[in-house]
């Protein structure tokens, strides 16, 4: 059952991909890429900031104690199943007013996160508080939150692929204090 609402999910985003591909221009171009999610959305987003830290670029996670202002030039990426997160809609609301880029990875096109956002990937899952059943029988936003590790995925794979690094090119930049 999550296999397939997971492939579900993933066809969606395979059938219009130009939201991933507009995330992936974005934080190609950005001087910074910056990251941050809530709960469960959090962590797969602190997924796609290791990869895209491979890939070599620079990345902070917001809310780590290293983590700089944020400035034009910047990209800040937000996941919110509801694209309501009190707090992810300031950090939204700040990256916008200072001229940063924001790509909202979210379950509404019509939230307030997706109003601030510069590229909207919209994830056809049931958010953490839709228990009806109706778009995934998982509990409280899994579908989105396993999508959300796809997207980054699926994100960091694409500008791998445009950078022309070999995979030994990156390995040098994975942790070597584990």
């Amino acid at each position: 059952m999550i296999a397939a609402e997971n492939a579900a999910a993933v066809a969606a985003l395979a059938a219009d991909p130009a939201g991933l591909d507009r995330a992936a221009q974005t934080m190609r171009a950005a001087d910074r890429v910056f990251l941050l999610g809530a709960g469960r959305s959090g962590i797969a987003l602190q997924m796609t900031a290791m990869r895209l830290m491979h890939l070599g670029l620079a990345v902070h996670v917001v809310g780590e104690v290293t983590a700089p202002a944020i400035r034009r030039g910047d990209v800040l990426v937000v996941a919110s199943g509801s694209g309501s997160t009190a707090g992810i809609v300031r950090a939204a609301r700040t990256a916008a007013d200072v001229g940063a880029d924001v790509v909202a990875i979210t379950a509404d096109g019509s939230s307030e996160i997706s109003g601030l956002a510069t590229v909207t990937i919209l994830v056809e899952a049931a958010g953490k508080l839709d228990r009806d059943s109706a778009v995934s029988a998982q509990y409280a936003g899994g579908l989105f939150e396993q999508t959300v590790v796809t997207v980054g995925d699926a994100i960091f794979h694409s500008l791998w692929q445009q950078s022309g690094l070999s995979a030994d090119e990156l390995w040098p930049r994975h942790s070597n204090l584990e």
